[in-house]
């Protein structure tokens, strides 16, 4: 076992305490997803000038969609003690609800470590995207309850978050 791991508990941690990046070099490539979620709330004003198209910076949700996508390819960058890992596939969807925009993001890689903090990346740069596109029309607009709900590979396997645990608006139609 590694000195860190039997020191703290926490492979992110040596032995003193200090942090560092993880080794994953013996660790077998596999592929890997991840699918996070967040919401953006804003005033019903704000989601019929979005339904209409006349939210004045132009197309929010198509901004939002490669802001995410970009984010997600650059997390080491944002992320200290992330892995830098190729990203093989990134979709970022995004649905206006009464009251917000839902953004998800599943990200896809083959590598030796997870692609969670990518999902998570992609849906919070999305939702800052969306904010500063519609910053000037609703100043109540704030991003809510972002959250990885499912993964996929690697050696801990599956996970998906249980239903009772997602938020109320993740199930609005």
């Amino acid at each position: 076992m590694d000195q860190a791991v039997a020191v703290t508990g926490f492979n992110h941690l040596r032995g003193d305490g200090t942090a560092h990046m993880v080794d994953v070099t013996g660790k077998p490539v596999t592929a890997r997803q991840a699918t996070a979620i967040g919401r953006v709330s804003c005033t019903g004003g704000t989601i019929a000038s979005l339904r209409d198209g006349s939210v004045p910076k132009g197309d929010v949700l198509a901004v939002a969609r490669i802001a995410g996508i970009a984010a997600a390819k650059r997390t080491p960058v944002l992320l200290p003690l992330a892995h830098v890992i190729g990203v093989h596939g990134c979709d970022i969807d995004l649905e206006l609800l009464a009251d917000g925009v839902l953004i998800q993001a599943t990200v896809r890689a083959a590598d030796r470590t997870g692609v969670e903090m990518e999902a998570l990346t992609a849906v919070t740069v999305a939702a800052l995207a969306v904010v500063d596109m519609i910053k000037g029309v609703d100043r109540t607009a704030a991003i809510r309850d972002c959250m990885v709900v499912a993964k996929s590979g690697g050696r801990s396997g599956d996970w998906r978050r249980p239903l009772d645990e997602l938020p109320d608006w993740a199930f609005e139609d």
